[in-house]
Formats: C-alpha cells, structure tokens, sequence
C-alpha cells in the first residue's frame, strides 16, 4: 500500500501542477496572491506534502468502506469532492468574496485530483 500511495501521491502532484500551468494566466489575474505565488522548493515541498496527506486519507478511507473497484473508487471521490473541496470554496465565495472563477478553477483542480487518486488506487488495489 506504501508504494501505491507514494506512486499515486507523484500522479496527483503532477497532475495538479499541470492543471495550474494550463489556467495560470486566469488564476494570476484573479488572485493577486496567486500571481505573487511562484514554484519555489518549499511550496513545491508542501503542496507535495498536502498532497501525500489528500492520497493516504483516501487509501484508508476507501479500505475503511469497503470501496472495490474503479466505479464505487471515483463515486466515492464525487462525494468527497462535493461533500469537502466543493463545499469550502462555495463558503470562501459566499463568506470572503473570493471571485467565484478563482472558486471554479481550484474546484477544477480537486475534481481532477481526486478522480485521479481515485482511479490509481482502485487499479493499484
């Protein structure tokens, strides 16, 4: 399982390191913060960090289920993704008046995450 979650913690890293290059142009002038943000090796080292965490709580969420196989894997992901990431974005534009595209595009990046994680580790299991 070790090397399931580390292999699968690379995948979604990458992936969501893509996902913000395609969209960096529109999260740079939604976000101030996020243009001022650039890749720097600790960044780099915590979101690889975040990301280990995301990957490991699904493993040992999908075993605690009883999850088995790639459809019950990725509608478990749609749950979480609408039940977590979803729900807090949705409060940061109600509650901090963050612009609902800048919402949208980290939601994008989640859904992406973790229908990938998802697919990984239910192949890998």
């Amino acid at each position: 399982m070790v090397i399931a979650v580390l292999v699968t913690t690379v995948a979604a890293f990458v992936a969501s390191a893509a996902w913000y290059t395609a969209f960096g142009r529109v999260r740079a002038r939604l976000s101030p913060a996020g243009a001022a943000s650039g890749p720097s090796p600790w960044r780099m080292g915590a979101e690889f960090a975040r990301t280990l965490v995301l990957v490991t709580a699904f493993a040992l969420l999908t075993a605690a289920v009883g999850v088995d196989g790639i459809a019950g894997a990725l509608g478990l992901a749609l749950a979480v993704w609408a039940g977590f990431p979803a729900v807090i974005l949705a409060g940061s534009v109600l509650h901090e008046r963050v612009p609902v595209r800048l919402a949208a595009l980290h939601a994008g990046d989640w859904l992406v995450k973790l229908t990938l994680v998802a697919a990984v580790l239910s192949v890998w299991r």
